[in-house]
């Protein structure tokens, strides 16, 4: 079985990265995805989160996760690629994907890569970058 992790996260490059795996997963038969979308969520303090219910909190992760994730579903759908629908909210997006590919035990990750520009790369450096660095398995990216 080849096992692939597709972090999505709403974008036209992520998938363009859930197109180019379905290529290339229609000359396999024992294909398995699990398509994750992390939500960035800056660390919760303060006075605001104090009002706020943790299940509450959930919910509106939840509620954002859906139209981020329904347009890559529909792709993996139509092509009857099995796959697994997976919600994680993080304050550090790639140590997360990285974990779960992990424990999932994935042989493969395609990804969509943003250009965000050379500063903010050079800042920062982008989540696909993070992920390639951290896990021990190919990851495809897709411009």
């Amino acid at each position: 079985m080849w096992k692939v992790l597709l972090p999505v996260d709403g974008s036209d490059c992520a998938l363009r990265a859930v197109r180019y795996f379905i290529e290339m997963a229609a000359a396999r038969d024992d294909v398995s995805a699990t398509l994750l979308y992390v939500h960035y969520v800056p660390m919760r303090f303060g006075a605001v989160a104090a009002q706020v219910l943790p299940e509450d909190i959930r919910k509106m992760e939840s509620e954002h996760a859906e139209p981020v994730m329904s347009s890559a579903e529909a792709l993996l759908s139509e092509a009857n690629i099995p796959f697994e629908r997976e919600f994680r909210a993080a304050v550090d997006v790639a140590p997360t994907i990285a974990k779960r590919a992990e424990e999932l035990g994935s042989d493969a990750i395609f990804m969509g890569a943003h250009g965000g520009g050379a500063l903010a790369r050079l800042l920062t450096g982008s989540t696909a970058t993070k992920v390639v660095h951290l896990v021990k398995v190919p990851v495809t990216l897709v411009k």
